[in-house]
């Protein structure tokens, strides 16, 4: 393969097939957090959204940044304008790529630390791709915008505190004139995040609630698991617009197992349908 499209920072592309498809497969875009690759991602923090993949028959695509730290970038403005030409331009031509090659349906995203913000910015640069994401240990879309190095220690301590018009204003300057639906969020945060702090949490929830035009008051509010405190927004069900879920004492790589159910719940792909062929071996390693 000659490449997968346009890609103006070289990222490499990795995607994991399962054996049977669904009827028109799910595309899950699975970014990881610095220093890590897309293949360390997948058999690492998003191993369970891989074996989930062989039993809901979706497919997933595991972008690999090539910046000095393997960290995506965040905070630049081609990466955070729509078709701005930044990151987001070489993930959107990865699932162009497999929307071509598949007849494919909704399209979605998951995160983790840097892989996490990359998720807050795809969501607001191209809701015209992406039907839901959710970012687990994550800062607010815009919250590291325009810092040297990729990094704003304001942002990450939790000192960056708007109203939620102010960080909605943010998303909605990435797509000037956008008026079709956004995607729905899912937060996963630690409480002692020791990386980003917790306050990003709270600041995430503002800013997707009021693109959405939702409150900022929990419509729901319930602990699914010991340490886990869930709050929906906009709905009290699955289908919430915006979903946060704090998780008391975890490291700040909050992904662990079990989280995955929880968010394939949220994306409405559980439908337990679709099983593999145990002896087919899908990973494809593809790279530009």
């Amino acid at each position: 393969m000659s490449g997968f499209g346009v890609n103006p920072t070289g990222l490499r592309m990795y995607v994991y097939r399962p054996a049977q498809l669904a009827e028109r497969p799910a595309i899950l875009v699975a970014l990881h957090n610095c220093t890590e690759s897309g293949p360390l991602f997948a058999s690492g923090p998003a191993a369970e959204f891989v074996s989930l993949a062989d039993r809901h028959g979706y497919i997933m695509v595991f972008p690999t940044a090539t910046r000095e730290g393997s960290c995506f970038d965040v905070s630049s403005p081609a990466s955070l304008h729509h078709d701005g030409g930044g990151e987001p331009a070489g993930v959107v031509s990865m699932v162009r790529y497999l929307q071509s090659r598949y007849d494919t349906g909704g399209v979605f995203v998951i995160g983790l630390s840097s892989g996490a913000i990359m998720t807050n910015v795809l969501l607001g640069c191209h809701p015209d791709v992406f039907v839901a994401g959710a970012a687990f240990a994550g800062v607010p879309f815009g919250g590291f915008a325009g810092q040297s190095g990729n990094w704003s220690d304001e942002c990450a301590q939790g000192r960056l505190i708007r109203t939620p018009q102010q960080w909605g204003d943010v998303v909605r300057a990435a797509f000037p004139g956008y008026a079709g639906r956004w995607p729905r969020v899912q937060l996963w945060h630690s409480t002692t995040d020791d990386i980003l702090h917790y306050a990003n949490h709270t600041e995430a929830i503002k800013q997707w609630t009021d693109v959405h035009a939702v409150s900022t008051q929990a419509v729901d509010t319930a602990h699914p698991r010991p340490g886990w405190r869930r709050t929906r927004y906009g709905d009290a069900g699955d289908t919430a617009a915006v979903e946060a879920i704090s998780v008391t004492g975890s490291p700040h790589n909050v992904l662990t197992a079990g989280m995955a159910p929880c968010t394939l719940a949220f994306f409405a792909l559980a439908d337990g349908r679709h099983r593999p062929d145990p002896g087919d071996n899908p990973f494809i390693a593809e790279q530009r």
